[in-house]
């Protein structure tokens, strides 16, 4: 089964996998020994981030090290900049509503 970024990222266990494997590369039970569960929940999770493409899993000799390929996250960049730019239209709006509402008051205690 095909799984989706937004299944990898939407676990915090994964996103902190994310996060170990981004900067550098680490063999399988180097990244299971950050976490407070089991090594088959880690390789589970491990799993899931391979499927979404998340991570690569190369073997070298008898060990299998990851590493992220964080291109996949482009796609939740590009979901989420819809609405940066809806929220980002909207707050300008209302800032010159608002600043135009305060020059409106303002030019009619002057005249008193």
């Amino acid at each position: 089964m095909r799984r989706d970024v937004f299944q990898a990222i939407a676990d915090p266990t994964r996103r902190e996998i994310i996060n170990l494997l981004a900067s550098r590369q680490m063999n399988l039970n180097a990244v299971a020994d950050n976490f407070d569960i089991s090594r088959p929940a880690v390789s589970k999770h491990i799993k899931i981030l391979t499927e979404c493409g998340l991570l690569i899993i190369k073997q070298q000799g008898r060990e299998r090290y990851c590493h992220a390929d964080l291109k996949q996250l482009k796609q939740v960049t590009d979901w989420a900049e819809q609405y940066r730019r809806f929220w980002t239209q909207k707050l300008d709006a209302l800032d010159a509503f608002l600043t135009d509402e305060q020059n409106t008051d303002n030019h009619k205690n002057s005249k008193l």
